[in-house]
């Protein structure tokens, strides 16, 4: 026998759940009643002494009078009612009462309507109609729109405390508004550990040491020292910061509290100061744990650098209570604070002092040895060609961070699905890093012939130059398909340089002006196309003079503000004297970078215009096609492997 209770295959039983929009629509359906429940009458108000005209002449059908409210309601005869048209503002209302009248506490309503009916006729006596009304339905008449109100103020604000973030735990509510925002995540629920965190071995090692504090407390204690109140996570941004942080939580196995430093601050005033001290009460209970600060600089900016001419900012009344929990009169044992920030240079200096940040820890971009780690994690779930090179792939992503590495990887598997391979192969990678770097390729940009020869002699300027002069950085690939805001664009390996010379950083400023040089020998003129060649250039130019002392009539001297000192001071650091001789010198060494780029070129237009011709025939070249119109590039080390063409590789 078939169960009665079970369900059609195939089909789902029908659930009904309560949702809080229910309540939203009962409101309305009681606010709707209480303005539209009037029975479709208008009554107008009338004095007595009108009424009593209309009673003698028998133009009234019925009265009814509420005895505790001394009130009177009017009724007219049908046929009647075209006599008080004008009173109606010309439209006969179709529902009664049709009149109203107020009488004060005096009236004797029996004897007054008796004698008024005595005086008429029997078939033209009026109907009369004496009652009391409950005082219960009126009173609750008058108390539901109140209440209806009252009850959607809460909920109304039930949800800004939501929006707010002001929950700090069950309930929410604008009530909780200075509750602790901060994600708590158990020891046991968090599943990232240093194997997850690939490269960054400098900063491993640093955090390492934090561990092995929330681990072993007693191991150094024991000798008198204490546990480290904090450590400051710094670099640039998609370098790992967070994900180290959540790895030190996760091997430590301690719970890990995670809050940004935008949370802090909010419009109301005391809001900050209330949600870091709250933070802290949380901690402190867990201890021993971590609590991680992201983007700290949104908080702790120098008090001096906040922009604001409040005398009492809520930035920094919550700067100062922050600082007041870190390392005052209040004990955090247990509690270790790790906050991150790209952005160190302008963190306030009391927050950076021994005692609230004993470490700084940075977290650079990764070197070619961290990227092929890096590249190694993220490439585990994606189906890889069998001949790939991993290590050709990370020689060829200098100065991309962990974010930028990840962002490859998937880009590259999503242009693999596009040209519906069953694997992703080495190309696939190459677009990837060329659509990240230059945009998407638009090939239906419409250029003249002349502005794609003009193109062309200009990308095989920059090629030319970088490949004569050996301090360049090495040339890639050079191509003339518009990508992105870019009409033309040259790919390079720069060499991973922890100091740079006078004599690299000329090299590299000349093969910036390569093109601009380029089209002033073919053209004759230049044109727009070397607008952001020119702006690097100049700023090169200016931090050679101004910054790193590469000048020598205005010496050994740099007016780099490395502490952002000077971030709201409209003065400069130098006279006006020296202001024109930085111009001239900066003016000098710029005209001594075209004059040498232009022989450059010229020395070698032969070579420079076969290579442009290449370039208008094929639209995209690669360093063996230099190799074979210059011959080996200048500075190369005997037996360095030039980049080779990757679809000649594969």
């Amino acid at each position: 026998m078939a169960d009665k209770n079970k369900t059609p295959r195939g089909k789902k039983p029908v659930k009904f759940g309560f949702s809080i929009s229910w309540i939203y629509f009962l409101l309305l359906i009681g606010i709707g009643w209480m303005f539209f429940n009037q029975n479709g009458a208008n009554p107008q108000k009338e004095e007595w002494d009108e009424v009593k005209q209309q009673w003698l002449a028998g133009d009234i059908k019925e009265v009814v009078f509420v005895r505790n409210e001394f009130e009177g309601h009017v009724t007219i005869k049908p046929d009647r009612l075209g006599k008080f048209e004008s009173e109606f503002g010309g439209v006969i209302p179709k529902k009664s009462p049709h009149f109203i009248f107020l009488v004060s506490g005096s009236f004797n309503a029996e004897e007054m309507f008796g004698e008024l009916n005595e005086q008429l006729p029997e078939n033209e006596k009026v109907k009369v109609v004496i009652e009391t009304q409950e005082s219960f339905w009126g009173v609750l008449e008058w108390l539901i729109f109140p209440l209806l109100l009252i009850i959607m103020w809460v909920f109304m604000f039930k949800g800004m405390g939501r929006n707010m973030g002001g929950g700090g735990g069950p309930g929410g509510g604008i009530f909780n508004v200075g509750k602790a925002t901060g994600k708590l995540a158990e020891k046991d629920s968090i599943k990232v550990n240093f194997k997850d965190v690939a490269g960054l071995y400098g900063a491993k090692d640093e955090v390492m040491e934090i561990v092995d504090f929330l681990k072993n407390p007693k191991k150094y204690t024991a000798l008198g020292g204490k546990i480290p109140k904090g450590a400051l996570l710094v670099g640039p941004p998609g370098t790992g910061k967070t994900l180290l942080a959540k790895a030190v939580a996760g091997e430590a196995n301690v719970p890990f509290f995670s809050i940004s430093g935008s949370d802090f601050v909010e419009m109301f005033v005391g809001v900050g100061a209330s949600r870091v001290r709250d933070l802290f009460r949380q901690a402190k209970e867990k201890a021993p744990c971590i609590v991680f600060i992201d983007e700290i600089d949104a908080v702790g900016r120098a008090r001096s650098k906040n922009g604001g001419f409040s005398s009492n900012d809520e930035r920094e009344n919550t700067l100062n209570q922050l600082l007041t929990e870190m390392d005052g009169f209040g004990s955090n044992s247990g509690v270790i604070i790790l906050a991150a920030t790209n952005r160190a240079d302008i963190l306030d200096k009391a927050l950076m002092r021994a005692g609230r940040f004993d470490r700084q820890i940075h977290v650079d971009l990764p070197d070619l040895k961290e990227r092929e780690e890096i590249f190694t994690v993220h490439l585990r779930g994606l189906k890889l060609a069998e001949d790939f090179d991993l290590e050709f792939l990370a020689k060829h992503t200098p100065g991309f961070s962990g974010a930028d590495i990840a962002n490859v990887c998937n880009e590259a598997a999503l242009t693999a699905a596009r040209h519906d391979k069953s694997a992703i192969d080495k190309q696939d990678f190459l677009d990837a890093v060329d659509r990240i770097v230059g945009g998407l390729e638009r090939k239906s940009k419409i250029i003249t012939p002349e502005e794609k020869k003009s193109i062309a002699h200009h990308e095989a300027g920059h090629a030319t130059v970088s490949w004569l002069l050996p301090y360049a950085n090495p040339l890639f690939k050079v191509t003339i398909v518009p990508r992105g805001q870019a009409l033309g664009a040259a790919w390079y390996l720069p060499e991973e340089r922890q100091l740079v010379t006078k004599a690299q950083m000329i090299d590299e400023m000349c093969s910036l002006i390569g093109g601009r040089v380029a089209e002033e020998i073919v053209n004759g003129q230049p044109s727009t196309g070397a607008l952001n060649d020119l702006e690097r250039l100049t700023k090169m130019a200016y931090g050679m003079v101004t910054y790193y002392g590469m000048s020598d009539k205005v010496g050994n001297m740099s007016f780099y503000d490395s502490n952002g000192s000077r971030a709201y001071d409209l003065t400069r650091p130098y006279s006006e004297k020296t202001a024109e001789l930085i111009d001239k010198e900066v003016k000098e060494l710029i005209e001594m970078i075209h004059d040498r780029t232009q022989t450059i070129l010229k020395d070698n237009f032969e070579g420079f215009s076969q290579l442009a011709a290449l370039l208008l025939e094929k639209e995209v070249i690669f360093a063996d096609d230099l190799e074979r119109i210059f011959g080996p590039r200048a500075g190369a080390k005997p037996g360095e492997e030039i980049p080779k063409d990757p679809e000649e590789l594969a």
